[in-house]
């Protein structure tokens, strides 16, 4: 029975909410050809613009060519099936069409020229605006170097705006790599902060723009600014769409700022950015930074080794031969497309770029601790803990609160109490090494009136803040010296476990998993014996219920400890282990009704099952993850779970299955 309009548009919408991935992209396949075999007519355009998007930003997107030539057939042949939002989406795509072509060296030049006559002609016939010709056109004579590229960019930025312009961020951004990329620097770095300032977002920004903003006050010797966007792109990077070229900036950044342990633990992080890629000149931009940073790196770091999968490289040295071999052809592919020596001109550029260097010292405790000395240089004791923090993470890489649940800090209302003062003062202030040096303070003055347990969880917050902004041996640091004032404090264990599970988040990262693995089988032992200080109880029956709400406590704080204990064997590749200790403790949430975290937990058996080789019985987990994750709602966690249990399903050969995996996604029958 062919479905409403209505019930198609509802299908597809569902879709285009969905996470970019494989199962997101099976699922628009699905939806197009059922609409196109069943109808209705109107819903056709919507599901072909969907399949382009979905596949526009994934390592798929050559294959959006096909869906967007169709869609663009449809518009010739029935244009009054598409509404005015298909007809936007349809204009809006020959953008992408055009700077994806242009992507491609294997794509004559004579057909991007074609395309993009095709697309001014389309546009003028359906009297939108130039803004986005003009757009495409500046960037189709950049990436040639052809003569005319700066004549097209005073065009473009003085053209002015309309529907199918760039955004408020991406518009800025583009005009920033430009203006670097002529020399112009300090114009490209006023053009980013002032898109910055204006609170300008995307997909992909800020965390693009202030990736290369970085770099740019690198160049311009500004080091405490060049800090600041750091800290800035690193928080908002998570939450960036396509992170591939944002994250192999940083890696350049730290590597020639003076960070040699981050910038490794960052490519060791987003290992696939080195071999997958949405087309070869994301490919090439991406491996230019990652040249940049190595050929620094294997000055002092040649012999490190590095264990990147799909990379035939086992130390510094071998990944900076690797990626400089990778990158010759792709420039020499483009250059030869164009006539001209760009791409030969930019890698030397790039070469040039990796002598200038600047330290910068980018740990947000010490840069904390430092300014909360200063706050109080009318002298009090807090210049002592302050410089002792100071020392604490002074051994990391020396060139918005945590959410930890602080249960034990307690006194007067802010303003009687500084402790109180200073922890509203942290939790308000929206810059971090702010809010890092107000928890240091707060922790600073606790333990000054002995109340260790207070202080404990104001340095683990402090420890947190810097974690989320890279700053992992600073907060390595801090966690230790936190939860030694919890364990000093005579602290329930079941409060200290939070700590030390997100202090083994950061020495997972750091590498010192037995270290991570001993605090949290050190806390499982404690949570294990009889409260010395259970409170009195006036009768039995509150006895009893005290003890049921104690043994529940204990018990949530043990299935947690055991789910992290299970990702760190993870990490350290005893995956067999790893997957038996998670289906015990996902069994334990799922009793326990913790949906969720039952989910999360399946999650991590399938996927330690697969890194086994065992991807026939990582199968059912993932099925019971993805059924979890969907039942409470969690839509992105669900279909990045998709994506894993439609790879598995692929490559045993069910097919069939895994369309039906992509098929549920969106409730299709």
């Amino acid at each position: 029975m062919t479905r409403t309009l209505d019930e198609a548009n509802r299908a597809v919408s569902t879709i285009m909410s969905m996470p970019y991935g494989v199962a997101r992209s099976a699922a628009a396949e699905q939806e197009v050809a059922r609409i196109t075999a069943e109808g209705p007519e109107e819903a056709r355009a919507y599901a072909l613009f969907a399949l382009v998007d979905s596949y526009t930003s994934t390592p798929e997107a050559e294959k959006a060519f096909l869906p967007f030539t169709q869609m663009l057939r449809w518009w010739d042949e029935r244009p009054e099936l598409f509404d005015g939002s298909d007809t936007h989406s349809l204009f809006w795509s020959f953008k992408w069409m055009v700077g994806l072509l242009a992507r491609f060296p294997s794509v004559p030049a004579a057909q991007i020229d074609a395309t993009l006559d095709d697309m001014e002609r389309r546009y003028a016939l359906a009297g939108n605006g130039t803004s986005a010709v003009a757009g495409e056109r500046f960037a189709w004579l950049r990436t040639q170097g052809a003569p005319g590229t700066e004549e097209a960019y005073r065009t473009w930025i003085t053209t002015p705006r309309d529907s199918f312009s760039d955004c408020a961020a991406c518009t800025p951004s583009g005009q920033a790599e430009y203006l670097a990329e002529t020399g112009r620097v300090q114009e490209a770095a006023d053009a980013i902060r002032a898109a910055v300032a204006a609170g300008a977002t995307c997909g992909d920004e800020p965390a693009r723009m202030e990736s290369l903003l970085e770099l740019l006050l690198l160049d311009l010797g500004d080091a405490d600014g060049a800090a600041a966007a750091h800290r800035s792109a690193m928080s908002h990077l998570e939450a960036a769409v396509s992170k591939e070229i944002t994250v192999s900036r940083h890696v350049e950044f730290l590597a020639r700022a003076g960070h040699p342990e981050r910038a490794l633990r960052l490519l060791h992080a987003y290992p696939e950015h080195l071999t997958v890629s949405d087309s070869p000149g994301e490919r090439l931009s991406v491996l230019t930074h990652v040249a940049v940073a190595t050929a620094v790196l294997r000055e002092t770091h040649a012999d490190t080794p590095v264990e990147l999968a799909g990379v035939p490289a086992r130390t510094v040295a071998e990944l900076d031969r690797w990626a400089r071999g990778e990158l010759a052809p792709i420039a020499r592919a483009f250059d030869a497309r164009h006539g001209t020596d760009r791409h030969a001109r930019l890698l030397d550029a790039a070469w040039e770029r990796q002598s200038r260097r600047l330290p910068v010292e980018l740990g947000v405790l010490a840069a904390a601790a430092t300014r909360t000395a200063a706050r109080r240089s009318g002298g009090t004791a807090l210049d002592d803990v302050s410089a002792s923090v100071a020392g604490t993470v002074a051994g990391a890489d020396a060139a918005s609160p945590a959410g930890i649940d602080v249960a034990g800090v307690t006194g007067p209302a802010a303003g009687a109490d500084p402790v109180a003062a200073a922890l509203a003062l942290a939790e308000s202030s929206p810059d971090p090494v702010e809010a890092s040096a107000a928890y240091l303070e707060a922790s600073g003055l606790a333990e000054e009136a002995g109340r260790l347990e207070d202080a404990g969880f104001a340095l683990a917050e402090a420890a947190q803040v810097a974690a989320a902004l890279g700053d992992d041996e600073g907060a390595a640091g801090a966690f230790a010296r936190a939860v030694a004032l919890l364990r000093a404090a005579g602290t329930d264990p079941a409060y200290v476990g939070p700590v030390v599970r997100a202090a083994a988040a950061v020495q997972a990262s750091t590498g010192d998993l037995d270290a991570a693995l001993a605090a949290v089988e050190r806390v499982l032992g404690d949570l294990a014996r009889p409260a010395d200080d259970a409170p009195a109880a006036p009768t039995p029956a509150f006895a009893e219920e005290l003890a049921a709400r104690r043994a529940a406590l204990v018990g949530a704080e043990e299935r947690q400890l055991r789910d992290v204990r299970a990702r760190l064997v993870a990490t350290a590749g005893r995956h067999a282990e790893a997957a038996q200790e998670a289906e015990a403790v996902a069994e334990e949430f799922a009793r326990a009704g913790l949906t969720f975290d039952a989910a999360h937990a399946f999650w991590l058996v399938g996927s330690a099952r697969r890194a086994a080789g065992d991807v026939a019985a990582a199968v059912d987990p993932l099925r019971a993850a993805l059924d979890g994750l969907a039942a409470v709602g969690a839509r992105d966690g669900a279909a990045a779970v998709a994506d894993e249990l439609v790879g598995a399903l692929r490559s045993l050969g069910r097919d069939q299955e895994a369309e039906a995996v992509a098929a549920a996604l969106v409730g299709a029958p």
